[in-house]
């Protein structure tokens, strides 16, 4: 049987997709036109009428699809692209990301303002890898090592006040409160560092100490002499006839050390109490600056609130929705994901054409009638875009740092265990 002469030459309407299309058209007919702005879009787009034409028969039948709905196609595949690789990338960060700075998005979900950090800044936040470093893993352990004594960045303030005469408590908060508010230390009668900082916020008191002549901090107590123990806890107290020990370096350091803690503890004939940052001295001031101490030294540090604003807290990443992630630039989609991106809008254009083809189950010719394949189309094109969708998530999910992290383990083991077959050589010296 011959082929039918179909009349008229379109199966449903006179609109039929053209051969090729056209660069300079496509931002014209976007619906979104989140990179029309970008010359290569607007050429792959194009490509794609081309594309599509051949992979639908062009050639054999009538294709009733518009370029403009196949620009679309092509846009939509790309955004699908981008958001796909934007969720991989946020279950690899968003743990380190956590509490750093975000940003803001415009209508068309780019980037309008934000930095990652000082390392991760610009809008190509989502192309950054945040490598694990020693200076990115700094923000964590600065608290802690500041809390230790090891350093870290926090400050630590010092303040003082003066001894009253039987009064044995002695408010800190109010303390530095007030020498914030007039500027004034008590003991030195300097302007203070931290004038209207403490205000409503949480102090952590870190030392209380007193301050004596040096030379009680070098002489008090054994003079050393013929013993050997004595001689090495009292630095620089040889007596003519002393003996040594050769003893190693740590071991001198260890004693320096244990030496300058001493100062504020066994040689100290004071001590305190600290409850909830009210001082409590024992014994009771007694005529201060003669019998007792005048002034008493404290160290602090102001704890800065989880949810101030200069904390940079509340406003940072809390989610994924606030990471400064726009949609990834047409630029830096290589080849994997450009042909990706081919086959989804070709799988979006044979549902769109299923949808224009389902408006008539039939078409009816001289003597004869034609049933057009829209479902099929449907069916075929949401098949595919399901499909495309899992092979995509399914290799990101093979790509994941976890993932690579634990292959390269695994490589390692097994090279390992290669290595223990492998008979070592005999040495001849």
């Amino acid at each position: 049987m011959a082929i039918p002469t179909l009349s008229p030459a379109s199966e449903v309407s006179a609109i039929v997709l053209p051969r090729t299309g056209s660069a300079s058209d496509v931002a014209l007919q976007t619906p979104i036109g989140v990179y029309d702005n970008t010359t290569d879009f607007l050429s792959g787009a194009a490509d794609q009428v081309a594309y599509t034409y051949q992979k639908l028969g062009g050639d054999i039948l009538d294709i009733e699809l518009t370029t403009g709905s196949i620009y679309a196609a092509y846009e939509e595949a790309v955004l699908e692209y981008s958001y796909i690789l934007n969720m991989h990338q946020s279950k690899n960060i968003l743990s380190d990301v956590l509490g750093m700075t975000t940003g803001t998005f415009d209508h068309d979900g780019e980037l309008k303002t934000g930095a990652l950090s000082s390392s991760l800044s610009g809008g190509y936040v989502s192309l950054k890898y945040p490598k694990i470093t020693f200076s990115f893993n700094q923000r964590y352990t600065d608290g802690v090592s500041t809390q230790a004594g090891l350093g870290g960045t926090t400050r630590i303030y010092s303040a003082s006040f003066a001894a009253v005469e039987d009064q044995q408590d002695y408010d800190l908060t109010a303390i530095i409160a007030s020498s914030s508010v007039n500027n004034i230390d008590a003991a030195t009668g300097n302007s203070v560092p931290y004038t209207g900082l403490v205000e409503g916020k949480r102090l952590i008191i870190d030392k209380v100490y007193y301050k004596t002549p040096h030379a009680m901090w070098r002489f008090f107590g054994y003079y050393g002499g013929l013993n050997t123990v004595g001689n090495l806890a009292n630095y620089g107290q040889y007596a003519d006839d002393s003996t040594f020990q050769l003893v190693p370096v740590w071991q001198n350091k260890s004693q320096a050390m244990a030496f300058e803690d001493a100062i504020y503890t066994r040689n100290s004939h004071y001590s305190f109490e600290l409850d909830n940052n009210t001082l409590r001295l024992f014994p009771i001031p007694v005529n201060p600056g003669s019998v007792t101490p005048e002034f008493y030294h404290f160290d602090f540090k102001i704890v800065e609130d989880a949810w101030s604003e200069t904390s940079g807290s509340v406003d940072g990443i809390n989610n994924m929705n606030t990471i400064p992630f726009a949609n990834i630039p047409y630029v830096n989609i290589n080849s994997i994901g450009k042909q990706w991106i081919r086959r989804f809008a070709l799988a979006l254009s044979k549902e769109t054409l299923g949808q224009v083809r389902s408006k008539f189950a039939t078409v009816p010719i001289p003597g004869e009638s034609v049933t057009l394949n829209g479902p099929a189309l449907i069916s075929e094109g949401r098949e595919e875009q399901g499909n495309l969708r899992s092979e995509l998530k399914e290799t990101l999910d093979q790509l994941t740092y976890q993932a690579l992290a634990e292959k390269d383990s695994s490589i390692s083991d097994s090279v390992n265990n290669l290595n223990k077959n492998i008979p070592a050589g005999v040495f001849v010296g």
